[in-house]
């Protein structure tokens, strides 16, 4: 255990910079997850898309 700390201790910076990469990506997800749902307009404005019409958003 106490070679665990005193690894962290000495390599704090190579530690956060990996996990602040994995927060954010983590993060990023929740808010895309979040959006689906206005993935496009005619979501927004109740229109139904017109035969062989693209989404706007993937």
């Amino acid at each position: 255990m106490v070679n665990v700390v005193a690894f962290a201790r000495e390599h704090w910076m190579q530690l956060l910079v990996p996990m602040g990469f994995v927060v954010g990506w983590y993060l990023d997800k929740q808010q895309d997850a979040k959006l689906t749902a206005f993935r496009n307009k005619s979501v927004l404005y109740s229109r139904e898309l017109k035969p062989g019409e693209e989404v706007t958003w993937k």
